[in-house]
């Protein structure tokens, strides 16, 4: 009785605790106006649900053994009191890793593109809403030199995207054809090209919906389809540092696992956590760069040098935001470690879980978004009235 009683008190107290938190830290009425806009526009988590529940989808079909329909019996939901649960100290080193990434994907890229990133490769290819011919302008008008070069860049990890599904879904029969290790070797090529691609349109998604809460923040009305040229466009200024991003990632994440495949080069293959880490928290570190970007539209160098006087400024209440961020992150990443520990195998029941799991992170992760726009625009107050607008 004592200690079910005491569980209780614990779990009111930091229920509690959270409230007052979140009513009075320097960043509540950024994350109070996060919650307006995306109850005005619901798109700003809806997009990160639909992506992530794409993924799911697509993790459940190609990598779950599932031997016979009883595998999917929702009836096993009827056995939680008979599940063994894992302690929070059992699973908390599976937490920091993707809490960091999370948190750094709200500066940069919130969100895993596929498979639907094949999906946009096609659209882009079809020029849908015209996102291709303004894509193409806003190159050619920002990078007057090196436009055909990103250009070719962009289209080759296009292909590569359009490939990819059959590669990996054509695998499997090849094998009797050419040898195990080439096929692996071309696969993992295919992989990191499309990589490109994915981030890309990852960054893209990111651009459309800050232009999405600017529209709220300003109060003003829009047009669907001239939103997305309008974010394409804005895009073409965010591209030279997730250029740099890419490149870095490339160098430290992307190619030692493609090398792998070539080559002997040992412990690359368990997911690189110390080079993830890295590249997260170099993202954390220029964390206003891109929406910087998105809002000026001015050149990378300004937009760090914005960033270091906006970090100096606004430190503690950046700050608090970090840790807020980190926290539910912290917490939801838990909470998945602990309910896939005690699911288990019951593979019907992982996959609602799975389900649930991401379309409440797509919630959390649509509200700090749209809540760093607001904090953003808040703070920085003073640099408004330089903001001027792309000329076409």
């Amino acid at each position: 009785m004592l200690p079910s009683l005491s569980r209780v008190y614990l779990l009111l107290g930091l229920c509690g605790g959270y409230v007052l938190v979140m009513l009075f830290n320097p960043a509540h009425h950024a994350l109070r106006d996060g919650f307006r806009c995306i109850g005005r526009f619901k798109r700003v988590w809806v997009i990160f649900v639909v992506l992530g529940l794409a993924y799911v989808l697509f993790q459940f079909a190609t990598f779950t053994p599932i031997q016979t329909p009883a595998d999917l019996d929702l009836s096993q939901i009827m056995s939680v009191p008979s599940w063994q649960w894992p302690t929070l100290g059992e699973v908390w080193r599976e937490t920091p890793l993707p809490a960091l990434e999370g948190v750094a994907g709200i500066f940069d890229n919130a969100t895993t593109t596929y498979p639907l990133s094949v999906v946009a490769a096609v659209l882009l290819t079809l020029n849908w809403r015209g996102l291709h011919g303004a894509l193409l302008r806003a190159l050619r008008k920002r990078y007057p030199f090196g436009s055909y070069f990103i250009y070719l860049i962009l289209l080759l990890s296009v292909l590569a995207t359009l490939f990819k599904p059959i590669v990996f879904w054509q695998l499997p029969h090849w094998g009797g054809v050419a040898p195990a290790a080439g096929l692996l070797q071309t696969s993992a090529t295919v992989d990191a090209v499309a990589f490109i691609f994915e981030y890309l349109f990852g960054v893209f998604i990111q651009v459309y919906l800050i232009s999405v809460c600017l529209a709220w923040v300003k109060g003003v009305s829009f047009e669907e389809g001239e939103l997305g040229r309008f974010a394409m466009r804005r895009f073409s200024y965010v591209l030279k540092w997730a250029g740099v991003v890419v490149l870095v990632s490339m160098l430290i994440v992307r190619m030692p696992l493609l090398l792998a495949y070539f080559m002997q080069i040992p412990n690359v293959l368990d997911y690189l956590p110390l080079e993830r880490a890295v590249m997260s928290t170099l993202i954390i570190a220029f964390c206003s760069v891109q929406i910087s970007l998105v809002l000026h539209n001015e050149t990378l160098g300004a937009a760090i040098r914005a960033h270091r006087r906006f970090i100096a400024a606004n430190v503690h209440c950046f700050g608090w935001f970090l840790f807020l961020c980190g926290t539910h992150f912290f917490l939801i990443i838990a909470c998945d470690a602990v309910a896939r520990g005690a699911i288990s195998n019951r593979l019907g029941v992982l996959f609602l879980w799975k389900c649930l799991f991401v379309s409440f992170r797509g919630l959390i992760t649509g509200w700090l978004l749209a809540s760093w726009v607001c904090l953003f625009r808040q703070r920085e107050s003073a640099r408004v009235v330089q903001e001027s607008r792309i000329q076409y």
